[in-house]
């Protein structure tokens, strides 16, 4: 199994943001390139919705609980590709576990359908973390 190995300049923006100060909803989008055997920053969004975010498929995420609270939970959402080859989705799978590492996430979500990444969703997802 070839392994990847996160880009340092990906390291130093992923604690960026899992340190901004900014309210808005934001994401960052991350590949493997392939030929590098690194993974990469493919985009960033500012004030981006979760409609908007699954149409550029191929979380920062303002999250109102039920008594009313505010909070602004930093997601992982992980979703590989459909009809990857098995070797591929393998590594999908290996460098998921260094970027959790790497970016000290807790909210590790992992979707196969982009389809299924509603606001419904994810508010199921984030419920476990009262």
């Amino acid at each position: 199994m070839t392994r990847f190995f996160l880009d340092e300049s990906l390291k130093e923006k992923l604690r960026k943001f899992r340190f901004r100060k900014e309210t808005n909803n934001a994401a960052i989008l991350i590949k493997i390139d392939m030929e590098k055997q690194l993974v990469i920053l493919e985009e960033e969004y500012e004030n981006i919705s979760l409609d908007e975010l699954r149409d550029e498929l191929p979380e920062r995420y303002k999250y109102v609980h039920a008594d009313g609270r505010v909070s602004y939970p930093l997601c992982f959402i992980f979703s590989s590709p459909m009809g990857c080859k098995p070797e591929q989705q393998m590594m999908y799978a290996g460098s998921k576990n260094r970027l959790v590492q790497a970016a000290e996430l807790t909210k590790v979500f992992e979707t196969r359908n982009a389809d299924d990444l509603t606001e419904e969703w994810l508010k199921s997802q984030l419920s476990f973390f009262r």
